[in-house]
């Protein structure tokens, strides 16, 4: 039985820490603030209660494998887990909008046809047709397999060019593709705001994002009842019952390093706790200086410093009414101006009005009472803040610039009225969440987004193993990448890569 500290108690490092516990090793997880989840928050305020990180989970296989491997009792006796239909509403600039079915391909080229008019449909059709075989080359490697030592073929892009015109060159980026294949500016926009709700710029993103929009009308969106806090609940629940002991407001400041591999770490305290294994589950500076833990390549970490790192501002609403009938759970109002979303991301500063995600889930558990909806509002913008670059520890303007703050969440708001019916006039209060605050609660402002392949390796996150034999990274920050799902799986990896060792070739 090892010894194993893990840093941190977020989705990625519960998931490890549950599954290390079943193979009988003594785990304990060192958590920095007071709760677990990592970004998987809830904000809760005169009976209203409102997700402040991810809000639809998809491909839920990955958690129910986690509950199948870790006891008898599966996810759905955990959670209440329910197909979220239509699973999105789309409203563009110019006035039209469509609502796609909930895993339906068919389904999804009958909408965009009617609402969009005939062969949009065929159009989206075959650019899906295309990101799947992007799938197909990369689901192994960049999601159930152990990251490569050697990562060149995962530097270059597997989306495949459509076979017109004589040697016709691929589009790079997802902007690229929206614009030459998709000829629709709002199927453009359609597939821009896939990206953007990973975190990523269409302009920078390589076009093997197109798997994003695939995955999601392939296998589902689904909404845990009560919000996706009651999974992070559920999973410090399995936690617990397999043993895994929780130490809260224990900040962990640096790894012990002794005969040339991780044996410990060292608390904020400064008390110094032995461990055979270290599984990092959280972005800790300390443990990237001086050489003494890498990432996968030299620049991956100040890349995460740059301007082009991307955080969320959330709008939780309190309204007083109920939710009409029919309302969609998901709705994305789409930026009137995309090329300035894009400059914006990418030159720090959040246009006029971005695109934004309004969520509107017909949740008793989330309202005081059948008089009143919670509704949720995000919208992706440099993590920097309002003026400037901001890394992962540092949220910069947000931190601040509180009428600033106030303005941008000003236009959100006037966005989701195109979604929600009398919303100004239903609105009792309103909180808004920058990335300062994420900073707060995870250690880092920015949301790192999923491992994909292209761009000469400039998206592929840090190798689970670590350079210091007996580290492994596991959560967001490391493979493979951001995301519910994919914190689950880097889970599974670690667990896999501390019980198997060098036997490990990836999950089954």
């Amino acid at each position: 039985m090892a010894r194993i500290a893990v840093i941190g108690a977020g989705m990625g490092a519960m998931a490890a820490a549950a599954r290390l516990a079943v193979a009988g090793h003594r785990v304990t997880v060192y958590e920095r603030t007071g709760t677990y989840g990592g970004a998987v928050r809830r904000f809760a305020r005169d009976g209203f209660g409102f997700d402040t990180g991810p809000g639809l989970l998809h491909l839920p296989a990955v958690y129910r494998d986690l509950f199948l491997k870790t006891g008898k009792e599966p996810l759905e006796r955990c959670v209440e887990l329910t197909q979220v239909d239509p699973a999105s509403r789309h409203v563009f600039p110019d006035g039209t909008a469509v609502s796609l079915p909930n895993a339906s391909r068919s389904g999804t080229v009958e909408a965009l046809d009617g609402a969009l008019g005939p062969g949009t449909g065929d159009r989206w059709a075959a650019f899906l047709n295309r990101a799947r075989d992007a799938w197909d080359r990369s689901r192994r490697p960049l999601l159930e397999e152990p990251l490569p030592a050697d990562v060149s073929p995962l530097t270059r892009d597997p989306y495949p060019a459509p076979r017109t015109g004589l040697l016709r060159r691929g589009a790079t980026t997802v902007a690229e593709v929206g614009r030459r294949e998709l000829r629709d500016e709002r199927l453009a926009a359609l597939l821009d705001g896939y990206a953007l709700a990973y975190g990523l710029d269409p302009a920078s993103a390589p076009a093997s994002a197109a798997v994003l929009p695939y995955m999601e009308q392939t296998f589902g969106s689904w909404y845990v009842r009560g919000g996706m806090r009651a999974l992070a609940d559920a999973v410090y629940e399995r936690c617990l019952a397999r043993r895994v002991a929780f130490v809260f407001d224990a900040e962990v400041t640096e790894v012990v390093e002794e005969g040339g591999r991780a044996a410990g770490v060292v608390l904020a305290d400064g008390r110094a706790v032995e461990a055979d294994h270290v599984v990092a589950g959280a972005p800790v500076p300390a443990l990237h200086r001086d050489q003494v833990v890498t990432w996968q390549r030299q620049d991956e970490w100040p890349r995460y410093q740059t301007g082009t790192a991307t955080g969320r501002v959330t709008v939780c609403l309190a309204l007083r009414g109920a939710r009409e009938a029919g309302a969609a759970h998901r709705t994305v109002v789409h930026s009137a101006d995309p090329a300035g979303e894009r400059a914006a991301l990418a030159g720090g500063t959040p246009g006029a009005r971005p695109t934004v995600v309004v969520l509107r889930p017909d949740d008793e558990l989330l309202r005081p009472d059948a008089g009143h909806e919670a509704v949720t509002v995000t919208a992706t913008v440099p993590a920097g803040g309002l003026d400037g670059p901001g890394g992962p520890g540092g949220a910069g303007a947000w931190g601040g610039g509180e009428e600033a703050v106030a303005a941008f969440a000003d236009r959100m708001v006037e966005a989701a009225a195109t979604a929600v019916p009398g919303l100004r006039e239903r609105l009792l209060w309103r909180e808004v969440r920058t990335p300062a605050d994420t900073a707060a609660e995870t250690g880092a402002a920015c949301v790192p987004g999923p491992a994909l392949a292209g761009a000469g390796g400039a998206f592929l996150p840090a190798a689970n193993p670590a350079p210091l034999p007996g580290l492994y990274f596991a959560g967001g920050w490391s493979h493979p990448g951001g995301g519910l799902a994919h914190a689950g799986m880097s889970g599974a990896l670690v667990a896999g890569l501390i019980v198997e060792g060098a036997d490990f070739r990836g999950s089954r």
